[in-house]
């Protein structure tokens, strides 16, 4: 008997890590990255990335693994980053909203665009950031978010795609994770 695999070893511009498998639905398994805490990858792919990027006003990131990926850009880049919070806060005056479901929480979720943000983004060139596009249900909700705000997307960024390649080839990666079928 083969026993199944628990990890997947991927390289992150130069950077090896192991990612463990974890079973989202019966017989599918993904590899699950979580650069939260990890600052090697985190300069590493926004070394990579940055490279890679047209020019633009802002970054927009989900909250919350892919926040020090925006950070990390937009010290290279020299533009602000926004980030798309998925609780409504108090604070957030003015906020728009976009739903999306998630394949890691596999629940609807809304996120919210802080108002202040808006006279920032309104006809800006934007660049979305997430740290792996899967579904494609996040970058749909930003995607969402931007049109309210009046911004334009000039590029969609991932340090992963996941699944078929071909999919997201409009997404600007370093990598692409395959999904695990039993």
């Amino acid at each position: 008997m083969v026993e199944k695999a628990t990890h997947y070893t991927v390289e992150i511009a130069g950077v090896k890590r192991d990612l463990p498998l974890v079973e989202i639905a019966p017989g599918l398994r993904i590899a699950i990255f979580n650069m939260l805490g990890d600052t090697e990858v985190v300069e590493a792919a926004a070394d990579a990335l940055a490279k890679r990027l047209p020019p633009a006003k802002a970054l927009v990131t989900p909250e919350v693994k892919s926040i020090p990926l925006a950070y990390a850009l937009s010290l290279r880049l020299g533009i602000p980053y926004v980030v798309a919070r998925k609780t409504l806060k108090p604070y957030m005056v003015g906020a728009v909203s976009a739903e999306v479901l998630s394949i890691t929480t596999g629940k609807p979720q809304t996120l919210y665009l802080d108002g202040k943000d808006l006279a920032l983004l309104k006809g800006a060139d934007v660049i979305l950031v997430d740290d792996v596009v899967s579904t494609g249900s996040t970058l749909h909700g930003m995607q969402k978010l931007m049109a309210v705000a009046g911004a334009h997307i000039v590029a969609e960024a991932a340090v992963f795609t996941e699944g078929d390649p071909e999919q997201w080839k409009e997404v600007i990666a370093l990598g692409s994770l395959p999904l695990f079928t039993d």
